[in-house]
């Protein structure tokens, strides 16, 4: 072969090359591959997200009222053995006497009582507060009184309700508003991509409402799974459902098809695992522990945990935090609603009329 030649046949391969690249690119078949890699990639997180915040709680801070420190050796030594045994994370808050500190517990500022009982101590948990902290609590005062020779008491003054012995309920339902709310955005964006901004929001807030719904009547009036407070945790869990379908719907005007990535990341791999459902925040890595009070699943979970155990004890910051992601969500979809995938091309008003 000649020099020429073999300078065409190696052109010739760069082009073929360049050429199946770029049918490549522009195909289906990049994308797919992506998909696969960011799917198998989340999968890992999704595992590893969950197994991290609940495969091995560790009590962090928990607050304790402490009605009066008895006086008695036994006494002293008992309070001493429950910051050893966990590992000083127990803060003791002292209350005068047990109705301050019994309205420290339904303000959820302390998630047990310590006091002083005939020949021993009074340990009152709340399992409404937490279950695995009510029970780890518990756990902890009877060995340390065993150990110590003290004799303890446990009561749980706040139990749980009879259908829902682990406090799980109000996690799942929460869960399923956060995912339904972005997998009804997600399908609004493929099946009525047509719709125009006002319209995408309205029917954003349609299949709220009507998802709440369902997931309240299904638990409380079909399963009698948990006796709810039926208006409000169904106004909860359709604020949850449209503020997590708007921020699928932020991401998809500001990352196009790539919007689920940052959706599943703050709303499951971060905001669910962090929520406090399934394992109360106290025992929680730190860290989680903050940050989900902020994101809209933890804030669905405190707001239906407070109106479902403690009623006239109710907090606005939930609803705020709700609120917040609802309103940024809405404005930065409405502010660049020019670069939603979505809607549809309106007709000039002057070629309408010369039509």
């Amino acid at each position: 072969m000649s020099e020429d030649g073999g300078r065409h046949g190696a052109h010739g391969r760069t082009s073929t090359l360049r050429e199946r690249w770029e049918a490549y690119k522009h195909g289906p078949f990049l994308p797919a591959t992506v998909l696969v890699l960011i799917v198998a990639a989340a999968a890992g997180l999704f595992a590893g997200s969950y197994t991290y915040a609940m495969a091995d709680p560790t009590p962090h801070h928990i607050p304790a009222a402490l009605v009066t420190r008895p006086e008695a050796e036994r006494g002293e030594t008992f309070v001493a053995g429950m910051e050893k045994a966990l590992d000083a994370s127990l803060e003791l808050r002292d209350y005068p006497d047990v109705a301050e500190a019994r309205r420290a517990l339904n303000e959820q500022k302390v998630f047990a009582i310590v006091r002083a009982s005939d020949g021993g101590v009074a340990l009152d948990v709340a399992g409404a507060s937490g279950a695995s902290v009510a029970q780890l609590l518990g756990e902890a005062g009877l060995k340390v009184g065993d150990a110590t020779g003290v004799e303890v008491t446990v009561r749980d003054v706040k139990p749980l309700q009879r259908g829902d012995p682990r406090g799980l309920a109000l996690f799942y339902i929460s869960l399923a508003a956060v995912i339904m709310g972005f997998l009804g955005a997600i399908q609004l964006s493929v099946h009525a991509r047509g719709l125009n901004p006002a319209e995408r929001i309205a029917f954003t807030a349609a299949y709220a409402l009507l998802g709440g719904f369902a997931i309240a009547a299904a638990v409380d009036w079909w399963l009698g799974a948990v006796d709810l407070p039926f208006v409000q945790s169904w106004l909860i869990l359709a604020f949850t459902m449209f503020t997590s379908g708007m921020v699928f719907t932020m991401f998809n005007t500001l990352m196009g098809r790539w919007a689920m990535i940052p959706t599943w990341g703050v709303m499951v791999l971060l905001g669910n695992p962090s929520s406090g459902g399934a394992v109360s925040w106290p025992l929680l890595p730190s860290v989680l522990g903050h940050i989900g009070r902020w994101l809209p699943p933890g804030a669905s979970v405190n707001a239906q945990h407070t109106a479902v155990y403690y009623q006239g004890h109710q907090f606005v910051f939930p609803y705020l935090v709700l609120g917040a992601w609802a309103l940024v969500s809405c404005t930065v979809f409405w502010v660049w609603r020019h670069r939603h995938p979505g809607g549809r091309a309106r007709t000039p008003e002057h070629a309408a009329a010369a039509a």
